[in-house]
């Protein structure tokens, strides 16, 4: 259920809603809103009766069901596009960001020039894994709490906010102290216990669509990380498995417009992951930001053909400058706005 306040509601208000919503058995989310907060009563349905009684509070509006599975989650409970700021970039609500960087964290020298052509390109936040999920236990997995650090350099040399993936809600903390977004990656979007952890590190998160996930079973899974009270939230449409050979994945643009109309959240398309292939890259990105997106994650590595990973899907310095200016004016026609850096 979401109880929906009138305009001009104090904070006074707001506490003595939530507090007789938790008395009911419910835990109570709030939700600011432009114009109005709504609480959303998360808990046992059962109980819905006793919750319609709050109506009779002063500065309550109305109360409605939400029907979606995925309650906080829902446009039902929030119509206004939700906007994730990190330090002083926003992400949604008309803001378009780029992500840049490489798959893995090599080396300092490696992830120095990729930051750099980042920021020079015109990029608002660094990736990069230091906890690597691999499909084989023989490849690259990463340099662990040494690439955490040398992200740190390059952050401090560059100024670009860091985004890694965490991979175990046993290193939750570690990553956290370091990281200006948490990634969680495909293998891992339905591993409930981490998504509970990224939620209450209360970092940013960005969730990545599993390979074989429905739209449904990935709001369900933010909605794990909304319970815990984490509301900043980005989905990211990464490409899904099917019978088609000639690219990695099949990227599903379909998703953009179709999530926009199911979640407040913001939602961004990783090309790079999506077709495995550099000359894709460009193209797949122009048709996501038509599609809606509000933002993109690129791969970016110095030398590609030395990556320990990706590398066929990695842009050069070069191209990614090069990538930079082809979008400008499509992220113009969409509507959108590139966001401060």
């Amino acid at each position: 259920m979401i109880v929906i306040l009138k305009n001009g509601c104090t904070a006074e208000d707001i506490d003595y809603i939530s507090i007789k919503i938790k008395e009911m058995g419910y835990t109570p989310h709030i939700i600011e809103g432009i114009e109005k907060a709504v609480i959303g009563a998360v808990g046992n349905e059962k109980n819905q009766e006793r919750l319609k009684s709050l109506i009779t509070v002063p500065c309550v509006e109305k109360i409605l069901p939400v029907l979606q599975p995925y309650k906080l989650a829902s446009r039902t409970t929030k119509n206004e596009d939700s906007i994730v700021k990190v330090e002083r970039i926003m992400i949604g609500g008309g803001n378009f960001v780029i992500i840049g960087g490489p798959c893995s964290v090599e080396s300092l020298n490696q992830t120095m020039a990729a930051a750099r052509a980042v920021k020079k390109s015109g990029g608002h936040l660094l990736r990069g894994g230091a906890y690597k999920p691999r499909t084989s236990p023989y490849s690259f997995q990463g340099l662990e709490e040494e690439g955490l650090k040398i992200l740190k350099t390059a952050k401090k040399a560059t100024d670009l906010p860091v985004v890694t993936e965490l991979l175990s809600d046993h290193n939750t903390d570690l990553v956290a102290s370091y990281a200006d977004i948490i990634q969680i990656g495909a293998r891992n979007m339905q591993n409930f216990a981490l998504l509970r952890a990224a939620g209450q590190s209360k970092v940013p998160v960005i969730l990545k669509r599993g390979m074989a996930s429905t739209l449904e079973e990935l709001l369900m899974s933010a909605e794990y990380i909304l319970s815990e009270g984490n509301y900043d939230v980005i989905l990211c449409e990464r490409g899904i498995r099917t019978f088609e050979k000639a690219y990695r994945n099949t990227l599903d643009l379909a998703a953009v417009p179709t999530l926009k109309k199911m979640s407040h959240l913001p939602v961004i398309v990783d090309p790079s992951h999506g077709t495995g292939r550099r000359d894709l890259i460009l193209p797949m990105s122009k048709a996501a930001i038509a599609a809606g997106a509000d933002g993109l994650i690129i791969e970016v590595h110095p030398e590609p053909e030395k990556a320990y990973s990706d590398g066929p899907q990695s842009l050069t310095p070069d191209e990614f400058s090069e990538f930079m200016e082809e979008i400008k004016p499509f992220i113009e026609a969409s509507g959108k706005k590139m966001s401060l850096r």
